[in-house]
């Protein structure tokens, strides 16, 4: 499984808007994929940010 679809994947379990770190928390991610993978989201447009620094997948 690829790193984005893992990072989604524990975006859609925690099923609330969440950080970086609890990413890396829920996966075991290294922190530098883990914001890697977000920089490629967000510009894919796969991901929101509702709440300032906290991000959800587009759809749940």
């Amino acid at each position: 499984m690829k790193e984005k679809e893992i990072v989604l994947e524990a975006m859609k379990k925690a099923n609330e808007p969440i950080n970086a770190g609890k990413v890396v928390e829920l996966t075991g991610l290294d922190r530098k994929v883990v914001d890697k993978v977000f920089q490629e989201l967000k510009k894919e447009n796969l991901i929101v940010s509702p709440v300032r620094c906290k991000w959800e997948p587009v759809n749940k």
